[in-house]
């Protein structure tokens, strides 16, 4: 054989091997909340892939059939995408592999207070308790979030005692005792781990309502609401278009073997799915919405009427290194939050009804803020100027960006309500103070103000290093943005506020 052959022969099964181990890959589109399985999976001999996603985004990108790189996808729960029209034919064999409820972890001394720690409590218990301030708690964005939508869905189907599915009028009629629970709310999050470190770092909250496996790892007494749970059961789903049934089957069986079962269980803290491998009693489980009409309603009305409003800060980089594709990007952004992307995350990532959003736009110096208002009910003109607002940012001038924090950092803070901000910038700061003198200006705030988390956006030539440390100090969270769409980093970071 030639030595030119036996190049083309190396070459030849190079290539072949690449395309085997693409072809042997599982791809997965999977919600956060199994990123801790990762680890375990790697003992599965089987090549697996997961990509992360929000569940309403996971969910509306399956049913409209733009998961088709995908063989599988990996959600806390199945329930609401089988309510999207259409969603049922992208999917096909659905195994569960775990078990965990939404229930309600309080500090101990409040649990004992309360006298939940030797009798458990129903929901509407809970509710009167929460609605006479005798108690507050954190829960995850039920727009975002499988565990905060499970226990919206359980709250008001308790409170409203349906014995079947919630149907709109139950809804309806079921808003104003809603309202009195989760008037109690102090903490929102877009994932269940972002909202554990936050109530580990924020004082006066008494407890989570989230998943029983998150919150066995934390100092906290659960409380079983006598009247039953939403549990999520992870179903591991191959999808209709997948040619890869084989090794979803393998991976599905391999899962719920009761070595691995043990481990799900040990390391996770959820319930096996295997009968006689735990020894947790089973829960009853609560009426979920049979209809996405009705589904869609509680959210709306839980962003809308129920929850406690919102106060959001924008800090946006207008300098001149925005100029074209970038400012353009950011008024598209912002324009999406108005009310522009009408799908079901576009919507309920809207600003929202009764909700202040403060925008401070910035370049060599912050520019005044302007605040924008949205009333309880027609927030249409609102939205408008909002719209107008962003569509007339212009890029300019050099990059204040601490001068700029320090300002939205100064806006009162007002009790009850969440208040968060936004940092967006592309580039490095060149004007005004710097990193530590607005490191010891947040360190003398007082204790109210430094609870007020700043979301970081990565766009453009972001200062990674400098923007992570600003997040880590105030207790936010870092969104990229630099290789994928501002809008969808800005839709992401609203679970949040």
């Amino acid at each position: 054989m030639t030595r030119l052959a036996r190049l083309l022969l190396v070459f030849a099964l190079l290539a072949t091997g690449a395309c085997s181990g693409e072809e042997d890959t599982l791809k997965i589109l999977a919600g956060s909340e199994v990123k801790d399985l990762e680890p375990l999976l790697k003992e599965s001999g089987l090549n697996v892939e997961l990509t992360y996603t929000g569940t309403l985004d996971g969910a509306e990108q399956v049913a409209s059939g733009g998961a088709g790189q995908y063989d599988a996808i990996w959600f806390s729960s199945n329930r609401y995408l089988s309510l999207i029209d259409g969603a049922r034919e992208r999917l096909s064999t659905q195994t569960k592999i775990m078990v965990s409820p939404v229930v309600l972890g309080l500090n101990p001394a409040k649990a004992t207070e309360l006298g939940w720690d030797t009798t458990p409590p129903s929901w509407s218990d809970i509710a009167a308790a929460a609605s006479a301030g005798k108690f507050t708690f954190g829960m995850t964005n039920p727009a975002s979030s499988n565990s905060g939508f499970s226990a919206l869905v359980g709250v008001a189907a308790a409170l409203s005692d349906a014995d079947e599915a919630l149907s709109a009028e139950q809804i309806d009629a079921v808003t104003p005792k809603l309202k009195g629970f989760f008037s109690a709310q102090r903490l929102t999050s877009g994932s269940s781990g972002w909202l554990a470190d936050a109530y580990a770092r924020t004082p006066g909250v008494d407890g989570l309502i989230n998943y029983e496996s998150v919150l066995r790892g934390m100092k906290l007494t659960l409380i079983y609401p006598t009247d039953g749970v939403v549990s999520a059961d992870y179903p591991l789903t191959l999808l209709a278009a997948s040619p890869r049934k084989t090794a979803y089957d393998e991976l599905a069986a391999w899962l719920r073997t009761p070595d691995v079962q043990r481990k799900i269980m040990d390391t996770t803290f959820r319930r096996p799915i295997v009968p006689g491998l735990g020894s947790a009693e089973p829960l009853l489980e609560l009426p979920f919405p049979n209809k996405r009409s009705a589904a869609d309603e509680l959210i709306g009305a839980y962003l809308n009427d129920v929850r406690v409003p919102a106060r959001a800060r924008f800090v946006l980089d207008t300098s001149g290194s925005m100029e074209g594709d970038r400012i353009a990007a950011l008024r598209a952004a912002l324009v999406t939050l108005t009310g522009a992307d009408t799908s079901a995350s576009g919507t309920f990532s809207r600003f929202r009804n009764r909700e202040t959003v403060t925008m401070i736009p910035f370049n060599s110096a912050p520019r005044p803020p302007r605040v924008f208002t949205l009333p309880e009910r027609d927030p249409e003109q609102a939205l408008g100027e909002i719209r107008s607002f962003a569509e007339n940012l212009q890029a300019e001038g050099g990059t204040a960006i601490f001068d700029a924090l320090r300002t939205a950092y100064q806006e009162p803070v007002e009790a009850g309500h969440y208040t968060s901000i936004v940092l967006m910038t592309d580039g490095e700061n060149t004007d005004g103070s710097g990193a530590e003198e607005f490191g010891a200006f947040y360190r003398a705030l007082p204790e109210g103000q430094r609870t007020v988390p700043t979301f970081v956006v990565l766009f453009g030539d972001s200062d990674v290093a400098e923007m992570t440390r600003i997040a880590e100090l105030t207790g936010g969270a870092v969104f990229d943005a630099r290789s994928g769409s501002l809008a969808a980093a800005f839709k992401e970071i609203r679970g949040y506020q």
